[in-house]
Parts: C-alpha cells; structure tokens; sequence
C-alpha cells in the first residue's frame, strides 16, 4: 500500500512538474502546497524527536533496573 502512495504521489508531482514547465501553475497554490508539507514535516519531526527522547527515557530506566537486579544475582 505504502509503494502505491508512493508512486500515486509521484505521478501528481509529474504532472504539476509538466504544468508547471507550460506555465500553468499558480505560484500562489505551490506556495500553499510548499507551506502544508513544511508544516506536516514539521509536526512529523517533533512527534518523532519526542517518541525518540520518550525511547531514551525507558532504556535508561530498563538499564537501571537491570543494574540492580544484577547487583541481587551476585549476592
């Protein structure tokens, strides 16, 4: 499913690369549509530093836990 977006998203770019090589592009719409995806990519980009750091957090704690029950094994 994810290839068929891709290439669906491909096609709909091609065709606005060849509207856009015989002049028929509103600059005005690019422009909305460049300041949509920015913005998504942005969004995208915080959730993703967010769940990472999230990741991070419960690593340590598992590390940490496994320190300890470690340090029981060895008594």
């Amino acid at each position: 499913m994810v290839e068929f977006l891709k290439k669906a998203m491909d096609w709909v770019l091609q065709k606005e690369q060849d509207a856009a090589n015989n002049c028929h592009i509103d600059i005005n719409d690019l422009n909305k549509q460049i300041t949509y995806i920015e913005e998504k990519r942005d969004k995208i980009k915080k959730d993703h530093e967010e769940n990472m750091a999230e990741m991070e957090h419960i690593l340590n704690r598992l590390h940490t836990i496994k320190a300890s029950t470690m340090k029981c094994a060895t008594k």
